[in-house]
């Protein structure tokens, strides 16, 4: 996870000295590394520790591993537009398409990296190859209601219209597609395919989110209002029709925003494990919920107490307006002015939140 700086200073920012901080969810080490390229890049995504970039001037999308400076380069961006439609064309913003819910790639034996990425604002997904001219959009949707989990590919959820079930969904990795011009392959997006469903009221929750913990997929079910019971369920247990809330998590902790963050209570002693960390929507404040006991209780990181959290402002950024409208950083780190991937100060401060209460739990901190 990148680790966020000041409000107003973004990746680049020439107070930082194109320095960028890391921690590792999973062990709590946090390592501080040069990636001068921020000066011109943003970045929308990440997946597997890779991420997903944007070069300004062009929008070209780049794949950069942080720790070896490995990267290759897909098609720009701006490529996309050819394939909306006119209603969409009408309505268009870059925030649309810099809005990357989930990317998925592979590397074939020959060394070409084929991409995939969820425009879940738009409700198309996008594939391309680093041969490729052009990224190709999907001739299907999926729901702009839901963001989709990167996993193996995609996982999707969709509920219809009528509200009377629950549909799960996998979109497998793209394949190859048929030829173009001067025999050139495109890729070829699998249609998604439906792996579960739920009746109305199994789960019992009307809000879901997709997790991924200790390489299982969970589904999450909340509500805003009424009951603030939170149950989680194993996605292997759905598509058998076993219906039944989990209890424990082995010990970890999901913080539930937009995005879901997997954090083991093992290398961070102050978080409770086998919890779900969330905004109280009556209350309004960080807190946990314990999945055995059922009680929220307010997050505290072991020193001061209950974390302070504001999310009734919105902020506006000034960064690079031109080329930037719309960037998320890594898995929540602001990176671009008012209009980030996800809608609301409310997750910018529920990272920072997070951040700190990280910090708490590293005894040696330092900075490297």
């Amino acid at each position: 996870m990148m680790l966020p700086e000041a409000p107003a200073i973004p990746p680049g920012h020439h107070k930082l000295g194109g320095y960028i901080r890391f921690i590792n969810l999973s062990t709590g080490a946090i390592v501080r590394i040069r990636l001068p390229l921020f000066s011109n890049h943003c970045v929308l995504d990440s997946v597997d520790g890779i991420l997903l970039l944007q070069r300004d001037e062009d929008t070209v999308i780049r794949l950069l591993h942080p720790f070896t400076d490995d990267i290759v380069d897909l098609p720009p961006l701006a490529t996309l537009l050819a394939g909306l439609a006119p209603s969409q064309e009408k309505m268009f913003s870059w925030n649309v398409l810099r809005t990357v819910g989930a990317t998925s790639f592979t590397v074939s034996a020959d060394g070409v990296v084929t991409a995939m990425i969820g425009l879940f604002k738009l409700g198309r997904v996008a594939c391309a190859t680093t041969m490729d001219q052009r990224w190709r959009l999907s001739t299907w949707s999926i729901s702009n209601g839901w963001r989709p989990l990167s996993f193996q590919g995609m996982y999707t959820l969709h509920t219809p219209t009528n509200g009377s079930e629950l549909q799960i969904f996998q979109i497998d990795l793209p394949g190859h597609g048929e030829k173009e011009d001067f025999d050139r392959i495109l890729c070829y997006l699998p249609a998604p395919k439906l792996i579960a469903t739920c009746l109305a009221g199994k789960p019992q929750k009307p809000y879901y989110y997709l997790a991924e913990c200790d390489s299982e997929i969970l589904v999450i079910g909340r509500c805003l209002s009424g009951s603030l019971d939170v149950e989680v369920y194993r996605l292997s247990d759905i598509i058998l029709d076993r219906i039944a809330p989990v209890t424990s998590i082995g010990g970890n902790a999901l913080f539930v925003e937009e995005r879901v963050l997997s954090v083991s209570s093992r290398v961070h002693p102050t978080i409770v494990g086998d919890s779900i960390v969330q905004l109280h929507n009556k209350e309004i404040y960080l807190g946990h919920y314990h999945l055995a006991t059922g009680t929220w209780l307010p997050t505290a990181d072991g020193n001061k107490g209950g974390l302070l959290y504001q999310g009734n402002v919105q902020p506006s950024w000034k960064v690079k307006r031109k080329w930037r409208e719309g960037g998320f950083g890594i898995n929540g780190s602001r990176v671009t002015e008012k209009e980030q991937g996800l809608n609301s100060f409310i997750y910018h401060a529920f990272l920072v939140a997070v951040a700190l209460y990280f910090f708490k739990a590293v005894s040696d901190f330092k900075l490297l």
